[in-house]
Parts: structure tokens; C-alpha cells; sequence
């Protein structure tokens, strides 16, 4: 059984969610302790909790510890991951409901299915939009056009906003399985072709998306950058706003996103965005601080080696690096001179000796 310490790095759900993957593709058991020990609120929340079960679902593993609160977890798979057709529910782990991220439960468990014998979809129901995760937007349109270079076929389709607190959102991931997984080299993010956007809410008024669009477009404007900002007015279960922005370099793309709440104008929600995805532009790294430590998995996981060059070096990803070897999977090496990573998966090393 191999030991992970939660409380390592940035002491969060990152180190939850890829030891679950990773018990999930090797069969290997492992105990996590210490779970979320840096968080306000330590142990499993209602999407940590979720992913635990969606991770045992997929690969029939027996569980200890998988409740609310639970600092510790123990998870032994029992089978290789099974293709299917999965219903996760974040609202379902707790009760009163939870606006708990999709987004978490699809990250855990996605790989794992890509590399199953056989096609997977997958239905999620839980907050699609909520901060201090990636966004369904995000996912949808920079997390995997990334990862389907590195040779992974998924999609996934809104079918319903969810936001914080009430959540109540939805979506469809459909998953291709026998995928055989290549490294990625992003070294330079080349010109920047256009920045196109969605300022969307639901259940308020037309004139928030018209302002948060109108707001976006003249500040990508003034600092001479193309810009398409969309004003979107959805249906959903209670009200909720935001703004998505996508920047499409020559090499690679980039999300930036901001959440609407009480009391926050909705300029200052484009321009909360609109700050993010200029810091990311002065620089010349083609790999957005997020996407940073999202790709590095699937580089582990690759038949070839990958170099990329990161935005920032950020806690999330020195943590994903440190679970990886725990697991002996690769070799990570992070220049925080150059902000390059290159990762050089054991299988790839072993053929490079061997010649």
C-alpha cells in the first residue's frame, strides 16, 4: 500500500484526486492522510467525497474512510477500470445539497476511463461554474484540446449552469478508452490570433451579460488585442453570471475566468478576467498556470517524454509532480529558472537505455 501525505505542498484536493487516478490506473492500494490538511476545513467535501466514489465506481475498489470530514482514506482497487455508463451526483454527498464542483469528479476519473478497453459517458450534476476550480468552460475548451494531443478523445456538453451555493448543473462527458498516450512539447505559444469570450448568467437580467461583454471588449481593445465577446442569458436553476475568455495563440490556448456574487459589479467581473488573461499575455510562456499541473498526468502517463513551458510555477504543480513519483511513474524535472517542465515517464526511460 503505497502512503501519500494529504497534508504535502499545497495540502489540498490536488493530492486526493490524482492518487485516485493513479490507484485507479495501476491497481496499486493507497492511504492518503492528512487529507486537506491546509484548507480552512480539513477532510473530504461533498466533491472530494464524490470523486472518492465516482474513482471506487470505475474500478471497483473497496473504500475505508469515505465520509464527510474524513482526513484519512484507504482505496483498493479490485478490478482494471471499467468502461461503462456513470451518474455522479455532487448535491447527492451531503445533505441540504452541495454546489460542489463537476469539474473535480471529471478530472479524476477521466484518464483512467481513456485508457479503459471500451467508451465511457458520463453524467455529472453538481456546480459546473464555482471558484477555486477549473470552470466546465475551461474544461471544455483548453483542458481537452490540450490533452487530446497527447492522443485522449473526450467531450463534454453543458446541459445545465450550476453556481455557487445552489448548484444544480449538469453535464455529459463522453470518453474514448484504448487510448495509447504521447508526449506534448509547448515550448513557444507563437502569435496571438483572437480572444474570444462568453459573459453569460441566468435567471438575471439581459443587461448584466450586455455590460460584463461591453466591459471585456473595450479593455482587450485599448491594449490592441482582437477580441469577440459574447453576451449570453441562459435558463437555470438559480441566478448566477460570469465571463469565460479564451486566448488562441498559433501553439496553444489559454483560460481565464471570473464569477459574478452579490455586491460585485458586473464591469469588475470582466475586468477581473480581463487582468488575468493580460498578465498571461506579457508573458511568453504558451501554458497557462492551470493547465500546468492538468497536463502533467497525462506526460507521466505518455509513451515519449514531454517540455513545456509554464506561465508560473505554482504549489499545485510541485504537488502533482511530488504524488507522481510517488508512484515511480516518471521522472519530473521543474527549471524554475526557465519555467520549464520535462517530464520523462519510466516506460520512456527504460527504451532510452535500452539503445
Amino acid at each position: 500500500m503505497i502512503i501519500i501525505d494529504g497534508s504535502y505542498g499545497e495540502g489540498g484536493g490536488q493530492v486526493l484526486r490524482t492518487s485516485l487516478s493513479l490507484a485507479a490506473i495501476t491497481g496499486e492500494a493507497i492511504r492518503i492522510e492528512n487529507i486537506r490538511a491546509g484548507r480552512p476545513k480539513p477532510g473530504l467535501a461533498a466533491q472530494h467525497l464524490t470523486s472518492v466514489r465516482a474513482a471506487a465506481a470505475i474500478c471497483q475498489a473497496q473504500v475505508r474512510g469515505d465520509k464527510l470530514g474524513s482526513t484519512m482514506l484507504e482505496f483498493i482497487p479490485s478490478s482494471p477500470t471499467l468502461a461503462g455508463q456513470y451518474s455522479f451526483d455532487v448535491s447527492a454527498a451531503r445533505e441540504g445539497g452541495s454546489a460542489g464542483t463537476v469539474t473535480l469528479v471529471l478530472q479524476t476519473i477521466l484518464l483512467p476511463l481513456a485508457l479503459a478497453k471500451g467508451d465511457s459517458e458520463v453524467t455529472l450534476r453538481g456546480g459546473t461554474h464555482v471558484a477555486h476550480s477549473p470552470t466546465l468552460s475551461y474544461i471544455e475548451q483548453v483542458y481537452l484540446p490540450a490533452i487530446a494531443l497527447m492522443g485522449i478523445a473526450a467531450r463534454v456538453k453543458l446541459i445545465a449552469w450550476g453556481w455557487y451555493p445552489q448548484g444544480g448543473g449538469q453535464a455529459h462527458l463522453r470518453v474514448s478508452g484504448d487510448s495509447t498516450l504521447c508526449g506534448i512539447t509547448l515550448l513557444e505559444r507563437g502569435s496571438l490570433r483572437l480572444v474570444q469570450g462568453l459573459a453569460v448568467v441566468t435567471e438575471l437580467p439581459a443587461h448584466i451579460p450586455n455590460r460584463m461583454a461591453l466591459r471585456a471588449d473595450n479593455i482587450l481593445r485599448e491594449n490592441q488585442l482582437r477580441a469577440n465577446i459574447k453576451p449570453l442569458r441562459e435558463r437555470g436553476v438559480a441566478p448566477g453570471a460570469g465571463i469565460f475568455l479564451l486566448a488562441e495563440y498559433k501553439n496553444s490556448l489559454a483560460g481565464f475566468s471570473a464569477l459574478g456574487r452579490v455586491g460585485l459589479p458586473a464591469e469588475k467581473v470582466a475586468e477581473i478576467a480581463c487582468e488575468e488573461l493580460l498578465n498571461f499575455h506579457e508573458k511568453v510562456a504558451p501554458v497557462d498556470v492551470h493547465l500546468a499541473d492538468q497536463i502533467l498526468l497525462p506526460a507521466a502517463l505518455a509513451s515519449s517524454s514531454s517540455q513545456y513551458r509554464v506561465a508560473q510555477i505554482s504549489n499545485h504543480l510541485t504537488t502533482n509532480a511530488w504524488v507522481i513519483h510517488q508512484f515511480g511513474l516518471a521522472e519530473i524535472e521543474i527549471d524554475q529558472t526557465n519555467q520549464i517542465v520535462t517530464v520523462t515517464p519510466a516506460s520512456a526511460k527504460t527504451r532510452e537505455n535500452s539503445t
